[in-house]
């Protein structure tokens, strides 16, 4: 452990700056294919229907979630992290080039299967994100030290959404000044070319070999999932409240819609919306990460929670667009809360290191059939009701998140 130690401290810089880039450049190929608006507007040119619009961000963070607590088994039995995460993530990133061809391919094809093409890919995607995620959590764990966590994941999500907010700007004028779909594939194309950048970086990653614990096979990883879950009630109440966030953020899917539908609102303004979105993440995912470590994730988590409820309940009294710049600053304080601060949060449930990849494969697959449901169900309502309906609910989910956080969850850390 020693050595591991002087051999994380050694390289913490050089870890640390090619972490950035990772991020950033991936950031910056995302915001050529936003889930919050580029892709969904995409599939709004092939389809009416809200469910399936509203499926585009849900398939995405269920396949990511899925998958996390099968690939805990193999990822606690490597010696080194990078080998997996180097091969489990050239599959979150080759069906953004598939995306792209699907796009020219759109005017020769019906509608329906053009849409279909396009949910496999994104299924594909999803799932090579999730198989990624737990590995690279671990490698990115036991390369920064414990008290650096919460700073390392804000820094770096800044980076990825301020990258990601200028190639946002640039997508929503490929948008608007290239024809329909070769703007749709050029924004694909030029997505995967920055995640082949991307990749380079990750891959110049400096991590340790370090003894994997003996006895870690599947057998015995589920007993020992089983047994967290009956012993931890507070992980339990977590894993609760992760679940209920996903109902909190149900409205996020349909924003740019509705916008667009109800105030006529350009391709143009949806870009410089999901730019909003993104630099609203660069402001504050370092800040509540760092706040997070410095006094608490629960307390950064639950003012995201409120950003969530107050996001959605002035989408539904919204009377212009204008009311959705500050719709997208509050939906990017959530989006830290719901899916950055979580990373840095579930780790610290852990009693050792051992544990960690468990806490984050529970804290993620157990949630993935609320991560479905609730898009779903927003989706149907919009279809069936209005989409006030869906902010409505969306907005009650939200208060309760909060008052779960402050008043039913305690803090893990100090527990510990």
């Amino acid at each position: 452990m020693a050595s591991i130690e002087a051999y994380v401290q050694k390289h913490l810089r050089f870890n640390f700056t090619v972490g950035m880039f990772d991020g950033g450049f991936f950031g910056f190929g995302i915001g050529f294919a936003s889930f919050a608006a580029i892709i969904p507007l995409f599939v709004s040119h092939l389809t009416n229907s809200a469910l399936l619009i509203g499926l585009v961000p849900a398939i995405h963070n269920v396949c990511w979630q899925l998958p996390q607590l099968l690939a805990a088994g193999w990822t606690s039995r490597a010696k080194r992290y990078k080998p997996l995460v180097l091969w489990m993530t050239i599959h979150e990133r080759v069906p953004y080039l598939g995306l792209a061809i699907i796009a020219l391919y759109v005017p020769f094809t019906t509608k329906q299967t053009a849409l279909m093409l396009i949910f496999l890919m994104l299924i594909w995607q999803g799932l090579g994100s999730g198989l990624v995620a737990n590995p690279w959590i671990n490698m990115v764990t036991k390369v920064i030290p414990q008290e650096l966590h919460g700073t390392f994941f804000g820094t770096q999500s800044a980076a990825y959404n301020g990258m990601g907010g200028l190639s946002a700007i640039v997508a929503g004028l490929i948008l608007d000044k290239v024809a329909m779909p070769y703007n749709y594939s050029l924004c694909f194309a030029l997505t995967f070319a920055s995640l082949c950048i991307s990749y380079i970086f990750a891959s110049m990653t400096r991590e340790p070999d370090s003894l994997p614990k003996e006895g870690n096979h599947p057998n015995a990883f589920l007993n020992k999932s089983l047994e967290i879950l009956k012993r931890d009630k507070n992980f339990q109440i977590f894993l609760g409240i992760r679940m209920l966030s996903q109902f909190a953020a149900m409205g996020f899917a349909f924003y740019v819609i509705y916008a667009v539908r109800q105030f006529g609102m350009s391709d143009a303004a949806a870009g410089i919306m999901v730019a909003i979105l993104l630099m609203g993440q660069v402001i504050f995912s370092p800040l509540m990460g760092r706040w997070g470590d410095r006094w608490s994730h629960r307390g950064m988590m639950s003012l995201g929670a409120f950003g969530a409820a107050l996001s959605a309940l002035i989408a539904w009294r919204a009377t212009s667009a204008n009311w959705f710049y500050a719709v997208f600053f509050l939906e990017a304080i959530a989006t830290v809360a719901i899916w950055t601060i979580p990373n840095a949060l579930s780790v610290s449930f852990a009693k050792n290191v051992e544990e960690r990849p468990l806490y984050i494969g529970l804290s993620n697959t157990l949630c993935a059939p609320v991560t479905i449901l609730a898009p779903v169900i927003g989706g149907w309502l919009a279809d069936a009701a209005s989409f006030s309906a869906t902010f409505v609910i969306s907005a009650i989910c939200g208060l309760l998140m909060t008052g779960a956080l402050w008043f039913v969850m305690k803090d893990p850390t100090k527990e510990n």
